[in-house]
């Protein structure tokens, strides 16, 4: 019986007494904390709103979930404007969702961003959202004025159709490879999101990766982690270690190396103004919002959450390329 106690079978309450204190860990020790030190993406939530309902999505995106709404174009380019006066080192600028094709702004987002100098990044799942004529006819415009400085991930959780169709829906896995084979077609830039729970070595997920590609003729490197990102899953079920300041030395790592020291992102949540946050993995969280403004969300993030230990520090995830 998977996470449940089988005498009581109710589920298993994990990291009990856990990320309780942004100062402190559960036996006293000072908590981790990650300084906003190299910025690099500005991220935006386009919206919750999804075509589909997968499995353990880590923001819960559906046909029904509007928790956080579309942000607006204008929206978007008042952030721009803010960041043209801070002297920041930021490249690029990268929209989530939800599906970001399902806002209907999301083309004149990109463009907004791309005109300033920006690199964009659109995490998409490549289906219908993607693929309506009006959609298609903006993506090659943008293609054609801006080149490889638009690139699309693409939500593909398994190189097998059968692995990925058990998270996404039966039939998702032909939709999203037509999407890509469209993609592909019109030289558009891509790479490829894909999940690690299916007890595979990172070679051999990389491998069924490189063969998938080869066969559609995907102009994706299966062994680069920058454009296969395997990402680890996010399950608040399994019990985690909390991250001390000691844990750095111990784990060989740096909090440089950790998303919130390099990115924020913009959320509107519904029936409010949009807000920055400091992590793409907690829109919900109010711990880890920053305030309206680029300019007040440098403060130092505590990692005080099992996404933090289990996704950014001891699974070394990366959002961006």
């Amino acid at each position: 019986m998977k996470d449940t106690d089988v005498a009581t079978a109710h589920p298993i309450v994990a990291n009990v007494g856990k990320f309780q204190n942004p100062d402190i860990t559960a036996d006293g020790s000072p908590r981790a904390r990650v300084a906003f030190s190299d910025p690099q993406t500005i991220w935006f939530n386009t919206g919750t709103l999804c075509n589909i309902t997968c499995v353990n999505c880590y923001i819960d995106s559906s046909p029904t979930n509007d928790a956080l709404v579309y942000l607006t174009t204008d929206e978007v380019t008042a952030y721009l404007d803010e960041l043209d006066g801070l002297s920041w080192s930021v490249r690029e600028i990268a929209f989530t969702g939800g599906e970001p094709f399902m806002n209907p702004d999301m083309c004149a987002m990109a463009r907004a961003a791309l005109e300033r100098g920006y690199e964009v990044l659109i995490l998409t799942n490549a289906m219908l959202p993607m693929m309506r004529p009006a959609v298609r006819t903006e993506l090659q415009a943008l293609y054609a004025e801006f080149g490889d400085k638009l690139t699309l991930r693409i939500s593909l959780d398994h190189w097998s159709e059968s692995a990925h169709d058990e998270m996404r829906g039966k039939g998702s896995f032909k939709r999203t490879i037509t999407g890509m084979e469209w993609l592909r077609d019109n030289g558009l830039r891509m790479a490829v999101a894909a999940r690690s729970l299916w007890n595979e070595t990172d070679a051999q997920t990389r491998a069924g990766f490189a063969a998938l590609f080869a066969e559609h003729d995907f102009d994706i490197d299966a062994q680069n982690p920058a454009t296969t990102v395997i990402f680890p899953e996010m399950d608040e079920s399994i019990e985690v270690p909390e991250i001390t300041t000691a844990c750095w030395d111990i784990l060989g790592k740096s909090p440089q190396n950790v998303m919130c020291a390099s990115s924020r992102m913009v959320v509107k949540r519904k029936g409010e103004a949009p807000s920055v946050v400091a992590c793409t993995l907690l829109p919900y969280d109010r711990e880890f919002d920053l305030g309206p403004t680029l300019d007040g969300a440098t403060r130092d993030v505590a990692l005080n959450h099992p996404h933090c230990a289990k996704f950014c520090v001891l699974g070394g995830a990366s959002c961006s390329v």
